[in-house]
């Protein structure tokens, strides 16, 4: 399947857009910007030019992905999220002249495979958001989010765990183990805080979609 770019929609001539992926009406991508294969880039949503976007990603409404922010495959963001690029914004210069490129650097958001935001948060660059974490909508990021990790607040705040099925995890079996109750896969928290899949116990391998 061939991309689709809804003819509202401003793609520059230098983007690369993978095959599969849709962009809806009066979304704007930039130049040289890079969007995988089998995306759905949202109503009004604007990509940055440079700006690097996986596979299978879905980017909703409104959503703004300032450059230069890169995504991994399968992330979700949802409507109306921001992901900024300077981390001390001015418009003007301490002379008083209009600021341009050359006065500031950007810096990016860099979200792992599988991880969601939800709608209207805003994560302050730079963050890096973990594989399979979740924010929650509304939330303000302002430091790094570990892998499978749920936050959520201003500023936000891991309030537990979450796994690839999208399900807060439960505790248990064990001690330091946590469970998904969709797929029954089997986590535990590392010495270092880290969550991860449990390498000490075999892992059932039910799909959520059986």
């Amino acid at each position: 399947m061939k991309g689709r770019i809804e003819a509202s929609a401003d793609v520059a001539a230098t983007a690369a857009v993978g095959s599969g992926t849709l962009i809806w009406h009066l979304a704007q991508v930039r130049e040289d910007a890079v969007i995988g294969t089998d995306c759905i880039i949202g109503r009004g949503a604007y990509i940055g030019p440079g700006v690097r976007i996986g596979d299978s990603c879905k980017i909703q409404n409104h959503a703004l992905v300032y450059e230069p922010a890169v995504l991994a495959n399968g992330v979700f963001v949802g409507p109306a999220v921001v992901f900024t690029n300077d981390v001390y914004p001015r418009a003007v210069n301490p002379d008083g002249s209009l600021k341009t490129a050359q006065d500031w650097d950007p810096v990016g958001v860099e979200v792992e495979e599988g991880a969601s935001i939800g709608a209207r948060a805003v994560c302050i660059a730079p963050v890096r958001i973990g594989s399979w974490a979740t924010v929650a909508a509304g939330a303000v990021v302002t430091r790094d989010v570990p892998a499978y990790a749920v936050v959520a607040g201003v500023p936000a705040r891991q309030v537990g765990w979450v796994g690839p099925a999208g399900h807060p995890l439960t505790a248990g079996p064990g001690p330091d183990e946590w469970s998904c109750p969709v797929t029954g896969a089997v986590f535990e928290v590392a010495a270092d805080g880290v969550l991860a899949p449990s390498s000490s116990r075999e892992q059932e391998q039910t799909s959520y979609r059986d």
